[in-house]
């Protein structure tokens, strides 16, 4: 498969996602790039990126529209340190939940008769 990319060039980086869609005039405005994060139109090295303010580097690639976009940084900036990618543990090697404790200050309520005794109305909350 023949990829052809339109390089971006970086002044700075990180980049967050939905601000180089602005800047690059993908969207009209930032509500807009958010929702098509949100909604999975738009690809982070050639998966479905749903983080609205992920953030980029020079080297990553972004797919929106059927185009391909690669970063890549301006001569005079200086690169930034990519943070570690964290593994994802998998769902069935959870993390053991500590045993919560009831809370201390907890109001307690009282159960409303349904029907006054005098009256044979039922009472009005208004809380």
């Amino acid at each position: 498969m023949n990829e052809e990319y339109i390089e971006i060039e970086l002044e700075e980086e990180p980049i967050e996602l939905c601000k180089l869609l602005k800047v690059l005039n993908l969207v009209e405005g930032g509500g807009q790039a958010k929702n098509l994060i949100a909604e999975g139109y738009v690809g982070v090295n050639h998966e479905i990126c749903t983080i609205k303010r992920k953030k980029l580097y020079s080297g990553d690639i972004l797919e929106f529209d059927g185009e391909l976009f690669q970063l890549a940084l301006s001569e005079d900036a200086t690169p930034a340190e990519r943070p570690a990618e964290q593994p994802q543990s998998e769902p069935n090697q959870a993390a053991p939940q500590p045993v919560s404790q009831p809370a201390k200050n907890k109001r307690k309520r009282t159960k409303k008769p349904k029907v006054d005794e005098k009256t044979g109305r039922r009472p009005i909350s208004f809380g």
